[in-house]
């Protein structure tokens, strides 16, 4: 019988484990835990330049990437695309021995220029070239969804992320019927609800706002979200798979179990940890939340209404959305810092000719 917490999870539930922005060797620890799939966002482009072990190899793929480049704009999107080719190929046996079910490998690119849809499909079609096992990461905002119209149209794997609000969740799931009712197509599709980046958006408010609200109440705010709509699309028969996404604590993993949820979490403080801690697997998912909880959230934080409400955010809002430009900050400021790191190498480089 399976022994480690993560393989109990995946034989006794319904519950994946994918891992997050892995170096090689986490990827590797990861699958041998069960892991079965993984997401790469824009900060991981950063994070493996700055790593103590990985670092001089991403740094020789960020130089070949440059020398790859024409204009050097589209440096940090190369250079990410060599990043992940080697994880997905990792992937690869069990994306062949599951037939497309399992082993998918997640790209979000540039960040920056994510409100063009033009890019966004770009970039996608790009990174679909990796690997038979690319997942194309998507912004849920206007945007994005204009993007994946498009890229349902070309039967392209998605993993739509920033989501935060069920109205986010909504307009996707109607977006990706309404496409594929008009042209037959109906690609893997994983939606990505954010909790813990909300928690930590709705945390940074009552700190600035110095808003009396108890710290119990606080902790279940992006899980009421997630659980909510998770419910809404089980009702409606909405397609595709729910992925829980930026795990702040372990909780964000422990109390998705149960459900039908890819749980994306980072190998280093929360998929360790969980090893280390080896709890015992119980479904949680389904505890309600009790609705004077959510009376005091609806009540006290605005943001947290306007994201458990189905029409607290019209689409033109999506992008402007509180927890949604916290996390697009995140990956520019990682997108950033390696393009000037490009910049400096391109100078040294054009100094010696």
């Amino acid at each position: 019988m399976p022994s480690s917490y993560f393989l109990r999870v995946v034989a006794q539930t319904p519950t994946e484990f994918w891992i997050n922005n892995p170096t090689q060797e986490h990827a590797d620890l990861a699958i041998a835990n069960g892991a079965s799939g993984c997401t790469n966002n824009p900060s991981y482009t950063q994070k493996m330049l700055d790593h103590p072990t990985e670092g001089p190899g991403a740094l020789k793929l960020l130089e070949q990437a440059i020398a790859e480049s024409d204009s050097g704009a589209d440096v940090p999107s190369i250079y990410q695309r060599r990043l992940v080719a080697p994880i997905a190929e990792k992937f690869m046996p069990m994306f062949t021995q599951s037939r497309g079910e399992k082993g998918y490998v997640s790209i979000q690119g540039d960040p920056v220029q994510e409100d063009d849809p033009d890019v966004v499909i770009r970039e996608a079609m790009e990174n679909r070239k990796v690997s038979p096992n690319i997942c194309c990461k998507i912004p849920t905002t206007k945007s994005g969804l204009t993007a994946m119209e498009y890229l349902v149209e070309q039967d392209v794997p998605l993993n739509a992320t920033e989501i935060f609000g069920i109205s986010q969740g909504v307009a996707l799931c109607e977006t990706y019927m309404k496409v594929s009712r008009r042209t037959g197509k109906r690609p893997p599709l994983y939606i990505s609800h954010i909790a813990g980046i909300y928690d930590d958006y709705l945390r940074n408010v009552v700190e600035q706002e110095h808003i009396d609200i108890s710290p119990d109440v606080l902790w279940q705010a992006g899980i009421a979200v997630f659980r909510k709509l998770y419910a809404l699309k089980e009702e409606r028969r909405y397609p595709g798979i729910f992925v829980a996404g930026g795990a702040r604590g372990l909780h964000h993993f422990t109390e998705m179990v149960g459900g039908k949820v890819c749980c994306t979490i980072n190998w280093e403080g929360t998929a360790d940890r969980l090893l280390e801690q080896n709890p015992p697997v119980v479904y949680r998912l389904f505890n309600p939340v009790p609705q004077k909880v959510i009376d005091e959230l609806m009540a006290k934080l605005p943001d947290f209404k306007r994201g458990y409400l189905e029409d607290g955010l019209d689409v033109d809002e999506f992008e402007e959305f509180g927890p949604v430009g916290l996390f697009r900050s995140i990956f520019i400021k990682s997108w950033t810092r390696v393009a000037e790191r490009v910049k400096e190498l391109s100078d040294a480089l054009a100094s010696t000719k």
